[in-house]
């Protein structure tokens, strides 16, 4: 069976990458939009996350709107994401602009800059986070993933994503290959936290109401003397994509470290600003607000 699920999923990946990516962000959002209809669990997921943050502000047909365009984008953006990591960076730079460098990067840079570690989400096209070193020379693109079963099928998605020269490092096993790297300069390492967390996560508000949120880019931050900020991947269209380095997240306070709660409060806000610019935009299906464990 695991060998079925490969060929078939290598199937859908090599025709996806094949077709102009214009026509596979339309393909993608048919099968969003069909996926609003048929995936009752998930729809409902979305319009309660969806009227817990908008409801006293937004109609219920607003909400379900969002929720359908909801869907459609991530369908968008799923299939897009395949065919963008077989693309290369001057194909793909019509498709994708970039804004914020600068305050990555304000002082004059060596051959070989300063870390810095920026918190991101599930924002559009997020696979695309890894082409912000293409924008800024002499620096390595990092991330964490957490590898899943089939072995196959993982091997098959880590292949696709490497292909955008950004280091990849499994959560579980990949912890000393990851300090290795920070002990380096010229580390840009993005670190996805913006769903539900129960190991080393805290217990802050997200649109009002308190969840569990990855501490990771804090303590990362302070561990490795990082300047931490916030980034999104904004959709300006159709196969259309803006990446926008966002809020730096102060990690001292009169020179002494900020706790880890207060950081991670701020880039909760900084989210929440973002995804108040287009609701659609964010990953509403899955479950952000989960009981308080006891």
């Amino acid at each position: 069976m695991d060998r079925l699920i490969y060929w078939v999923a290598l199937a859908f990946v090599k025709v996806l990458q094949a077709l102009p990516l214009r026509m596979v962000a339309r393909v993608g959002r048919c099968a969003g939009g069909l996926g609003y209809w048929l995936d009752l669990r998930h729809r409902k997921v979305a319009i309660r996350n969806l009227t817990m943050c908008f409801g006293a502000e937004k109609p219920p047909g607003e909400i379900r709107q969002i929720a359908r365009e909801n869907f459609k984008r991530i369908g968008e953006n799923y299939c897009s994401a395949i065919k963008t990591a077989a693309m290369t960076f001057e194909d793909l730079r019509p498709h994708l602009d970039f804004v914020g460098g600068e305050r990555l990067y304000p002082e004059p840079r060596g051959k070989r800059p300063p870390s810095r570690l920026v918190a991101v989400g599930h924002f559009g096209n997020f696979e695309l986070y890894a082409r912000i070193g293409d924008f800024v020379p002499g620096v390595q693109s990092a991330t964490t993933y957490r590898s899943f079963r089939p072995p196959r099928l993982n091997d098959l998605l880590l292949a696709i994503r490497k292909r955008s020269n950004c280091l990849f490092f499994e959560r579980r096993s990949g912890a000393a290959a990851l300090k290795a790297a920070m002990s380096e300069p010229g580390i840009l390492l993005g670190l996805l936290v913006d769903q539900h967390a129960s190991k080393t996560a805290v217990w802050v508000p997200f649109f009002g109401k308190e969840c569990y949120t990855s501490a990771a880019p804090a303590v990362y931050a302070l561990r490795y003397g990082c300047k931490l900020f916030t980034g999104f991947c904004f959709r300006t269209g159709l196969a259309q994509w803006r990446l926008e380095v966002g809020d730096e997240i102060p990690t001292h306070d009169n020179g002494k470290p900020r706790r880890i709660e207060a950081m991670t409060t701020d880039i909760n806000r900084s989210f929440e600003a973002a995804i108040r610019r287009d609701p659609a935009n964010w990953f509403w299906v899955h479950n952000r607000w989960k009981p308080k464990i006891p």
